[in-house]
């Protein structure tokens, strides 16, 4: 792996263990700072918002800078602003510091993500994008159960320590190790804007939103899924998420390998059918164990295989505009997010059972292979434009 890619990583690594911890650490800081558990989880939705905000935002801004000053400001956004959740008084200030440690992440993996692409061998651009996008499954595999673990038996504040930490040694690993690369010469905020008058960005954008968005109707209610209808264990269901998130590490590298052989949209096809089957399959085969944990890695899988396809696909499509476009995607993807937990939600509160979630997200994989086959249409005659930083 080239040093300025495992820096990419690292970066990854920090945005991973910041968005996904504060979910395994919401009892505690509850207490701690005497809120509701649901006062408490307007943490997460501060943070999201946040995402949403500064990806577009942040790129106008830095729009004169190199990449590389770009992603070194990024990435001192955050470990400063985690370093502010070390120290955060009362909940008001907790809840200022999650929507701050939002707004780097869609901007860092926007810029990122056309720096990775430019830094990989021909051929290998969906693979190097990849290889950043590691970091945001590692988090889930290792780096999230550490921080939930160091947080429920020492201090939730620890917690923010070690990823302000990582935040500062990305910093440092950008600084060393990633090459200087030219601003775009054209960035005018007028010529940039001109992506979103593009029906094809916004079906991307909608793409990411509804098709990926499915992932979530899955992983937002999993553990009452695999405790209520799996019949396991509640202290168990740690251990599970840790065979999703390596199922997302591998899902993660499969993608891109995937993308680089077959190109983005048949391979984002592909990956939306095996996502509905696969979310059916849970809906209908969850109740056996052993089926039960074989669907846990691979729908985990199959959900993150998707990422670099749709990640190089919308660099391909915002020609001049890359920065802004593959931002733009990551408030895309927690856009998903919401939408993804929030439809899942509607079944359960009208009383079908903790299986019925997944038929929402089949539902929105569905819909997703209809964009995919409605962009295919509109480009297949168009000429693949490689990315400029």
């Amino acid at each position: 792996m080239k040093k300025s890619l495992f820096a990419l990583l690292l970066g990854g690594l920090t945005i991973g263990i910041t968005e996904f911890v504060i979910m395994g650490l919401l009892p505690d800081i509850a207490a701690d700072l005497k809120v509701s558990i649901p006062k408490a989880g307007y943490l997460i939705s501060a943070y999201a918002l946040g995402v949403v905000i500064g990806a577009p935002i942040l790129v106008i801004a830095g729009r004169n800078l190199p990449p590389k000053k770009m992603l070194l400001i990024l990435a001192l956004m955050l470990a400063v602003f985690n370093a502010l959740s070390i120290f955060a008084p009362n909940y008001n200030i907790l809840l200022a510091s999650r929507l701050l440690s939002g707004l780097p992440h869609g901007a860092f993996f926007g810029v990122g993500a056309v720096v990775a692409s430019k830094l990989a061998d021909k051929g290998k651009e969906a693979q190097s994008i990849a290889i950043m996008f590691s970091g945001l499954t590692i988090a889930n595999v290792v780096g999230v159960p550490l921080g939930t673990y160091i947080g429920q038996h020492f201090s939730w504040r620890y917690t923010f320590v070690i990823i302000a930490a990582i935040g500062l040694i990305t910093f440092l690993a950008l600084l060393l190790w990633m090459p200087h690369m030219e601003a775009n010469r054209d960035n005018r905020i007028k010529h940039q804007l001109k992506f979103f008058g593009k029906l094809n960005s916004w079906l991307i954008i909608l793409l990411t939103a509804i098709g990926f968005g499915g992932l979530f109707s899955w992983i937002s209610y999993i553990a009452p899924l695999l405790t209520n209808i799996s019949g396991f264990a509640a202290e168990n269901i740690p251990y599970i998420m840790i065979l999703a998130g390596l199922g997302m590490v591998a899902g993660n590298f499969l993608g891109g390998r995937l993308a680089d052989r077959f190109s983005p949209a048949p391979t984002a096809f592909a990956l939306l059918l095996a996502m509905t089957g696969v979310l059916l399959t849970v809906y209908f085969g969850s109740a056996n164990q052993y089926l039960s944990l074989t669907l846990v890695f691979l729908t985990g899988c199959i959900s993150f295989a998707l990422i670099a396809p749709i990640q190089i696909l919308m660099i391909k499509t915002a020609k001049d505009a890359e920065m802004i476009a593959s931002a733009t995607l990551q408030a895309g993807f927690n856009i998903g997010n919401a939408l993804g937990a929030f439809l899942g939600g509607l079944p359960l509160a009208a009383g079908f059972s903790y299986a019925s979630p997944n038929l929402v997200g089949a539902a929105m994989a569905t819909a997703g292979i209809i964009i995919i086959l409605i962009l295919m249409s509109r480009t297949k005659n168009e000429v693949p434009v490689q990315a400029t930083c």
